[in-house]
């Protein structure tokens, strides 16, 4: 597990992730998509993925589906989670004919201005998707959303925002309030 967050308590080091707890917030509070009942595709099985899988199945989701290029990375990060809930992984080919509600990617493809081999036909009406980058415009992953007819498009940066936001409960035991630091890091972008 990636650890981004730790605390100090009777001499011992606690670590925590804050990513998922981000994402989260991000998608539900201030996107305003509760994840509850929703079939949910995240695509990516690295440790962006891994770190936001408990707290999206917590969300109680209809379904979860990782695709990764690797089909068995996929389906061994899934069966990593069975405890929680059913989880599916497989490739990118095992998703098409199908469609989500939700469409998180956990690739690092935005990273280096790739796309990512994506059948037609995954967003269902009012479907959104969400890419864990950010930056100025948009990235590669939310054009290719926008232009198969998803909904909504969102970047990462509310979840950077949200994740730093629950690393200070931890640590302060308040949750401070981030729709002002969100929309001001959104002026500063002209995102």
């Amino acid at each position: 597990m990636a650890v981004n967050t730790l605390t100090f308590k009777a001499g011992e080091i606690h670590g925590d992730n804050t990513d998922g707890a981000g994402l989260v917030r991000d998608i539900e509070s201030n996107a305003g998509l509760p994840l509850t009942g929703k079939r949910i595709l995240l695509l990516g099985a690295g440790g962006a993925s891994r770190g936001v899988i408990a707290p999206i199945l917590v969300a109680n989701p209809a379904s979860l589906f990782i695709a990764n290029r690797s089909a068995d990375k996929a389906v061994l990060l899934a069966a990593g989670f069975s405890s929680l809930a059913a989880v599916d992984g497989g490739s990118f080919a095992e998703i098409a004919g199908r469609d989500f509600d939700v469409v998180i990617n956990a690739t690092s493809a935005s990273l280096s201005g790739e796309s990512l081999p994506l059948p037609p036909g995954l967003f269902a009406p009012g479907a959104l998707a969400y890419d864990m980058m950010y930056g100025k415009g948009e990235t590669p992953f939310l054009k290719l959303a926008r232009e198969q007819g998803a909904a909504r498009c969102v970047d990462g940066l509310g979840m950077l925002v949200e994740q730093a936001a629950e690393a200070f409960f931890i640590w302060r035991g308040v949750r401070p309030e981030t729709g002002a630091v969100l929309a001001d890091l959104r002026a500063k972008l002209g995102a």
